[in-house]
C-alpha cells in the first residue's frame, strides 16, 4: 500500500455495508469510507478485517482487492469533481 490513509481507507471500505454489486461511485465510496470509520473507528475496521480473513480468506482476498482498487480510484490525486456529488448508494 503506498500509504498509511490508503489503508485505513481500505480497511474501512472493507468493513463498510457498501458491496460490489452496488456499483459505488466514488462518492459512494468516500461516504461509506467516513461513515465506517465515524461507527467504529479504526481498530474497528482492523478487527473487522482480521475477523473475515480468519473466517473466509477465500472472500475476504478478493473484497480487500476490490476495496484496495475503489480507494484509489475515489481518492486519486486526479478525481474530477464529481466525486463530490451526493452518493447514491445507501450506506446505512
Amino acid at each position: 500500500m503506498e500509504s498509511t490513509f490508503e489503508a485505513v481507507r481500505a480497511e474501512a471500505l472493507f468493513a463498510s455495508t457498501l458491496q460490489m454489486s452496488q456499483r459505488p461511485v466514488d462518492a459512494d465510496v468516500r461516504a461509506a469510507v467516513t461513515s465506517t470509520l465515524r461507527r467504529i473507528g479504526e481498530q474497528g475496521c482492523v478487527a473487522c478485517v482480521a475477523t473475515e480473513f480468519g473466517d473466509h480468506p477465500e472472500t475476504a482476498t478478493t473484497r480487500m482487492g476490490w476495496a484496495l482498487i475503489m480507494i484509489r480510484h475515489a481518492y486519486a490525486e486526479s478525481c474530477t469533481p464529481e466525486v463530490f456529488d451526493r452518493p447514491r448508494a445507501s450506506l446505512n
